[in-house]
């Protein structure tokens, strides 16, 4: 997260949403999820976020590209801002994503060799025959 030379805080959404690289959407979005705290506003209504605000979207962005669910990363941030966790709690939610994610590369292994099986049975001509159309079909 870098500040560009010469802005100050508190930014507006637009800046907020660029400098963690978060569009404008989803930073209202996460705010009606709750995982980041309600924001001051301006007289004319316009929010304005700090930089912990920004932090924390870069927290919540790391974490969904590390494909956390929004109720994982609540655990996770509601952890991050509790100095006095455990660290055991944060990678009990991180094993358990692991798990997860190990399963559904499992499933699409199996996809993607069942494909890869139909493929090689297809000649790709311009015969109407189609092995691939069949296994969908059935």
């Amino acid at each position: 997260m870098t500040r560009r030379a010469g802005a100050h805080w508190p930014v507006t959404i637009g800046e907020a949403a660029t400098l963690s690289r978060v569009s404008a959407r989803m930073v209202r979005h996460y705010e009606s999820l709750g995982l980041l705290p309600e924001v001051a506003r301006t007289d004319s209504g316009y929010r304005q976020y700090t930089e912990t605000d920004v932090h924390t979207l870069c927290f919540i962005r790391r974490a969904r590209d590390l494909g956390f669910s929004m109720e994982e990363i609540a655990a996770l941030l509601g952890l991050w801002q509790d100095r006095a966790r455990a660290s055991s709690q944060v990678k009990r939610i991180a094993q358990r994503h692991i798990e997860q994610l190990t399963q559904r590369i499992a499933a699409l292994q199996g996809m993607r060799r069942s494909l890869q099986v139909l493929v090689d049975c297809c000649h790709g001509d311009a015969r109407p025959e189609c092995p691939i159309l069949d296994e969908l079909a059935t």
